[in-house]
This record gives structure tokens, C-alpha cells and sequence, in this order.
């Protein structure tokens, strides 16, 4: 009875070689589709403010190692988030990328933007 329930059938052994692949594969971003930003890579996140799809902010995380490149990331991804939804790239931004450096805040190295979309 233990012997048996050690093997494995072939159907099993196929499945778990799949599920490897897929969680090795989930982990690889493509080079190619990453953006540069004044020489540099950005991790950006974008979320809805309360729930509601025209406000939004964007985290753009180590904005310190260049603050004009965090602002274009920034500026990228809440422009693409704005296209992709709404089709337009206006945006009205609270915080953006055109804010004054000096009102501009980093909290642990972040830089935090805060706009809407037009609907």
C-alpha cells in the first residue's frame, strides 16, 4: 500500500512539470519592456483613491537615485493608466510631475503622486 502511494502517475508528473514552468515564468519580467528613466529603472504602482477609477496615485519607489526620472516614471504611468481607461492623457494632477521640487515630499526614498483623470 506505501509503495503505491508513492508513484506517481504520468498525469501527476505532467502537471507538477507544468506548475513549475508557469511559477519560474510568473517571475520573469522582459528586459525589452522595461522603460528608462533619465538612465534609470522605476518600480511604479498605481492605485484608485477610494475606490473611484478617475483618482489615482502613483508610488514611484527609490525616486532618490534621480528625482527627474521618478517624475517621468511617474508621469508615464499615470498617463498610461488614464489612456488605457479613458482614452485621453489629460491629467489632473494635485501632486505630479510638474510639482515645484520643494513641495515635493520622499518618504523612505518614495515619491508619492496624486492625480484624476478626465470623464
Amino acid at each position: 500500500m506505501a509503495a503505491s502511494l508513492l508513484r506517481w502517475s504520468d498525469g501527476m508528473k505532467h502537471v507538477v512539470c507544468v506548475m513549475v514552468g508557469i511559477a519560474l515564468l510568473a517571475g520573469c519580467a522582459r528586459p525589452e519592456a522595461r522603460i528608462a528613466f533619465d538612465g534609470k529603472y522605476f518600480r511604479t504602482r498605481l492605485n484608485k483613491v477610494d475606490g473611484q477609477r478617475d483618482q489615482f496615485t502613483v508610488k514611484i519607489r527609490d525616486a532618490a537615485k534621480s528625482i527627474e526620472g521618478a517624475r517621468e516614471a511617474g508621469r508615464y504611468e499615470g498617463t498610461s493608466y488614464c489612456v488605457n481607461t479613458y482614452g485621453n492623457s489629460d491629467i489632473k494632477w494635485v501632486v505630479g510631475p510638474d510639482t515645484p521640487p520643494e513641495q515635493l515630499r520622499l518618504v523612505d526614498g518614495d515619491l508619492t503622486f496624486r492625480g484624476a483623470c478626465p470623464n
